[in-house]
C-alpha cells in the first residue's frame, strides 16, 4: 500500500511514523485509519522491529478528528467512526513492540486519545493537551473516556472531559498523562535514544513484558501474577534469551539478542 497520510521509516528495527496532513494539522480521517490499521497489521509479525515513535508533521501531533468530514453524518455513521476509530486504536496498543508518542504540540480531541493508545508518551514543551469534545457538543469517540481515567484516575479525567480546557506539558505531566517533558528542539533526538534503548534489551522480554503487563490489567491480580510467572518461566532454559542474558552478565559481556 502506498501511504499518503503516514510517512513510514524503518531505521534498524525502530519504526518511525509521522501523520503528515500538517495544512489540518493532522486530523484523523477516514483514510488516516486505513493506512494505520494497514501499517499496524503489515508489522505486527514482524520479529525485526522493536520500538515504533509516532509522532505529527507541523505544529500538530493531531489536533483531533476531522470535523469536515464529522459534521454531516447521522447517528449512525457517526457511530461507525467512533468504531473504525477505538478498533485502529485497540489495534495500536495491541501491537506486541512499546509504541512511543513523540507529542510535538497540539494533542486534542483524536490526537490525545491516539497518544493515550500509546504506550508512553514524550512531549515537546510546548505541547497543549486536551479533550475539547464537549465544546462542540459532542463527546470522546475514541475511547478517551475510558483511558483518561485509566491514567490519570477519574477526577482529572472527568475535570479535563468537562472542562475541555487545554494544559500544558508541565501539568500533563503532573497528572501522569505524559512521562517526560523535553526542549522541542530535543523532542525527537530524545524519542529515538529512548526507542534505541529499549531496542538495545531482550526483544523478547521487552515484548513478553508489555503483553504481560497490558493483558494482567484485564483480570485479577492472582490472574494477571500467573500469567507473569508463565511467561517468566519460558524465557528459562537452553537456547533461551534469558539464559543468554544471564550468561551475558556473569561472563561480563553484552548479551547477543536473537530477534
Amino acid at each position: 500500500m502506498d501511504y499518503t497520510i503516514l510517512q513510514v521509516v524503518n531505521e534498524e528495527g525502530i519504526l518511525r511514523v509521522t501523520i503528515s496532513r500538517p495544512q489540518a494539522l493532522n486530523a484523523l480521517n477516514t483514510d488516516f485509519f486505513h493506512e494505520m490499521n494497514h501499517l499496524i497489521a503489515a508489522v505486527a509479525n514482524d520479529p525485526g522491529i522493536r520500538v515504533m515513535v509516532l509522532t505529527g508533521e507541523g505544529k500538530a501531533f493531531v489536533a483531533g478528528a476531522d470535523i469536515a468530514e464529522m459534521v454531516h453524518k447521522n447517528s449512525d455513521e457517526g457511530e461507525v467512526f467512533a468504531r473504525l476509530g477505538q478498533n485502529t486504536f485497540k489495534n495500536l496498543e495491541a501491537l506486541p513492540f512499546p509504541v512511543i508518542a513523540a507529542i510535538n504540540g497540539f494533542a486534542l480531541g483524536g490526537g490525545l486519545e491516539l497518544a493515550m493508545a500509546c504506550d508512553f508518551r514524550i512531549a515537546s514543551a510546548k505541547a497543549k493537551f486536551g479533550q475539547p469534545e464537549v465544546n462542540l457538543g459532542l463527546i470522546t469517540g475514541y475511547a478517551g473516556s475510558q483511558r483518561l481515567p485509566r491514567l490519570v484516575g477519574v477526577a482529572d479525567a472527568l475535570y479535563l472531559l468537562t472542562t475541555a480546557e487545554m494544559i500544558g506539558a508541565d501539568e500533563a505531566l503532573r497528572i501522569g498523562l505524559i512521562q517526560k517533558v523535553v526542549e522541542p528542539e530535543a523532542l525527537q533526538d530524545e524519542c529515538l535514544r529512548l526507542a534505541k534503548l529499549i531496542a538495545s534489551k531482550g526483544p523478547q522480554a521487552v515484548r513478553k513484558i508489555k503483553f504481560v503487563t497490558r493483558q494482567g490489567l484485564t483480570g485479577s491480580l492472582e490472574e494477571g501474577s500467573l500469567l507473569e510467572a508463565r511467561h517468566f518461566g519460558s524465557l528459562f532454559g537452553p537456547g533461551t534469551e534469558g539464559e543468554e542474558g544471564m550468561k551475558a552478565f556473569l561472563e561480563k559481556r553484552t548479551p547477543n539478542w536473537k530477534s
